[in-house]
């Protein structure tokens, strides 16, 4: 090849090595780019939408079954937030804030609390009302339990934050209060008083997901078999996504939640729950094979997982965590503690099938004997720096650990790790950082 065919040889290389990349990548595919773009705005947009304000129907449950809006509409607002109900306050109007902020509405008022209602603006909670302003049902949302709010107003009255956990919201006192709970005791097989002692045996933070599957309310140990309130956000990347084994994605919760929990009316199948010996109640009630006339959840799955999975994890504030003693435990958490082998960064949990038995974490398997398959989900690390929303209550899927601190003795004791008291602070401030 001549000097002057290697020059425009060279040449020509350098000027498509030179192109912008908007030149290579527009073209035929410019359409499809845009209408992606729609798509995702618009799923945001409907999720959003279903999990903060959709009841799915279940108000024919709550109130016209259970008549819960009768209890609620007795409960002043300060009752209201002490069974960790939240306000939006982004939901209310501009005199009611300075009203508030000036202490001039009556906390102490059941009136107080229809009219909040009324504003749409108790989090996870619709009221529906008759022509003349009464109560006359109630329905839930998503939000109730996997929202909360940030009490720049007041504890309990702020901005929401979804998918963090509502570790305030005791679920179990509020159900208790409903006048009917006939529904409940004709499923359990037990006396009403059983069932509202159950209810009430949950505490704030906690619910007991499976209590209509298999009918066992208490652990071994005779504490209640409620789980804490997992937070929903950081869960792009993570197969399981529930604390015990298998039950499936966000998506299928979703689907056996609104279904089966929330009691809206849908489409819902899993004959898993056909296992009569297993999930005795489930089995009995053909909970696997569910199908209402009505379906108003499954064509809100699919904008209702792509927002989800579209929350972020909370990034740890400045201050929240000793940045020189991180460094340190990061390089304990990847080599000397061995975190990593499950907990993977930056997912922080197995990449593909994130499960162990109980005897692989130490811990007993009275919960993951209440899964599909008997295992214990590999807790992704998440927000671990907050323990005043996120983490109230305690880590684990019961709170059984108290702190991080005593998450990381477990595991040494468990493993015989070798940790000294110094590898362990600086392992802790490690997790604080993630």
């Amino acid at each position: 090849m001549t000097g002057v065919g290697v020059g425009v040889v060279v040449m020509w290389l350098l000027a498509v090595k030179l192109l912008p990349v908007t030149a290579q990548t527009t073209g035929s595919d410019g359409g499809n780019q845009d209408a992606i773009s729609r798509n995702a705005e618009a799923m945001l947009a409907e999720g959003k939408q279903t999990f903060r304000f959709d009841t799915f129907g279940s108000e024919a449950f709550w109130g016209d079954t259970l008549k819960l809006h009768e209890a609620v509409a007795q409960l002043s607002p300060r009752q209201a937030l002490e069974l960790g109900l939240k306000v939006d306050v982004d939901a209310l109007p501009a005199e009611l804030i300075e009203q508030i902020k000036r202490g001039e509405v009556d906390l102490d008022d059941p009136a107080n609390t229809i009219l909040l209602l009324k504003l749409k603006s108790v989090v996870g909670v619709t009221g529906f009302f008759s022509s003349n302003g009464k109560a006359k049902s109630i329905g839930i949302q998503c939000a109730l339990c996997h929202s909360t709010v940030d009490d720049t107003l007041a504890p309990g009255i702020g901005h929401r934050l979804d998918a963090w956990p509502n570790r305030d919201l005791n679920i179990g006192a509020i159900v208790a209060t409903a006048p009917d709970l006939t529904a409940y005791v004709e499923l359990l097989r037990v006396p009403e008083e059983t069932v509202r002692q159950v209810l009430n045996s949950w505490g704030p933070g906690k619910f007991d997901a499976q209590l209509l599957l298999d009918g066992k309310a208490f652990r071994p140990d005779g504490k209640p078999a409620a789980t804490l309130i997992p937070p929903a956000f950081g869960l792009t990347g993570v197969n399981n996504h529930t604390w015990t084994g298998s039950w499936g994605n966000v998506t299928y919760w979703n689907a056996f939640v609104a279904n089966l929990e929330m009691n809206g009316q849908g489409t819902f199948f899993d004959p898993r729950l056909d296992d009569a010996e297993k999930y005795p109640i489930a089995a009995r009630e053909r909970f696997g094979h569910k199908r209402d006339p009505k379906d108003l959840i499954t064509a809100k799955l699919p904008a209702l997982q792509f927002y989800q999975l579209a929350i972020p994890t909370p990034k740890p504030p400045p201050n929240s965590f000793n940045r020189q003693l991180a460094l340190r435990g990061e390089r304990i958490f990847n080599n000397k503690a061995n975190c990593a082998s499950c907990h993977v960064p930056p997912i922080f949990t197995e990449p593909g099938w994130n499960l162990h038995k109980a005897d692989e974490i130490g811990i007993d398997d009275f919960q993951a004997s209440r899964a599909p398959d008997n295992r214990y989900r590999t807790e992704p690390l998440r927000a671990l720096f907050d323990t005043k929303k996120i983490h109230k209550g305690g880590f684990y899927h019961d709170g059984r650990f108290a702190t991080l601190l005593d998450v990381v003795n477990h595991y040494d004791t468990a493993f015989g790790l070798g940790l000294t008291d110094e590898e362990k602070t600086a392992l802790v401030e490690y997790l604080k950082s993630i």
